[in-house]
C-alpha cells in the first residue's frame, strides 16, 4: 500500500486546456519520514512507519521520543502503512512525487463534528406527517418491542453525537501533482476542516 501523510489545505478551483473547471481539495505533503520499518522476521508482518510534523519539545516523554532516536526529530503524527510498495530505507524523506504516476487515489480523514444532532438529522429519518393535530413530527417513532424483548437492541439509529469519525472517500482523480510547493489536487471533497491530518493512499479499487 502506497501512502502518505498529509494536511488539508482547503478547496479550489483548477480550469484545463479547454477551459473547464473542476473543483479541488488541496492538500500539502510536509516531508514524511521513515521512522521505522517492521519486517516478517521481525513482527510478522511488514510494513513502514512515517511521522510528520515536528513536536513540542516540552511535550516528548522519553518513552515516546525514543522511537526517533538517531533517525529525526521527534514527530508529530506517526502512522503505520502495511506492505508499502515503494522501497525505502529508515531516515529517508518520502514527498509528493510518489503520486506523480498514479491517477486516483483514497483519502482518510477525521470528518467535522456537528454536536449532538436528532434523529431526522443524523440519519435523514422523514419523521411524522406536518399536518396540525398530528402531534408526531420531528419524532423518530418507536424504538424496541413489547414485553419481549422489552429493551431496545444496541446499534439502533437514535439521536447522538453527529460527525467527528473516521471517514474514507475514495477514488478520488489527481488532478495535479505540485512537487515544488509539495502539494497534491485531488478532484472533490475530503473528510474534515481545513488543517486537518489525512492519509492519501493509492486507491485500492482502480
Amino acid at each position: 500500500m502506497l501512502g502518505l501523510i498529509g494536511k488539508k489545505v482547503g478547496m479550489t478551483q483548477v480550469f484545463d486546456a479547454q477551459g473547464r473547471l473542476t473543483p479541488v481539495t488541496v492538500i500539502k505533503i510536509e516531508g514524511n519520514v521513515v521512522v521505522t520499518e517492521r519486517t516478517e522476521d521481525k513482527n510478522g508482518y511488514e510494513a513502514a512507519v512515517l511521522g510528520t510534523g515536528d513536536k513540542k519539545k516540552s511535550t516528548i516523554t522519553k518513552p515516546y521520543a525514543g522511537q526517533f532516536k538517531e533517525v529525526c526529530e521527534p514527530k508529530q503524527h506517526v502512522i503505520e502503512f502495511r506492505d508499502y510498495e515503494k522501497e525505502v530505507n529508515v531516515g529517508e524523506v518520502l514527498g509528493v512525487d510518489i503520486f506523480k504516476d498514479i491517477s486516483f487515489v483514497d483519502v482518510t480523514g477525521t470528518s467535522k463534528g456537528k454536536g449532538y444532532a436528532g434523529g431526522m438529522k443524523r440519519h435523514g429519518f422523514s419523521g411524522g406527517r406536518a399536518t396540525h393535530g398530528s402531534k408526531f413530527h420531528r419524532d423518530i417513532g418507536g424504538t424496541a418491542m413489547s414485553s419481549t424483548p422489552a429493551r431496545t437492541f444496541k446499534g439502533h439509529r437514535m439521536a447522538g453525537h453527529m460527525g467527528n469519525e473516521r471517514t474514507t472517500v475514495q477514488n478520488l482523480k489527481v488532478v495535479r501533482v505540485d512537487e515544488e510547493m509539495q502539494v497534491l489536487m485531488v478532484k472533490g471533497a475530503i473528510p474534515g476542516p481545513a488543517q486537518s491530518v489525512v492519509i492519501v493512499k493509492k486507491a485500492i479499487k482502480k
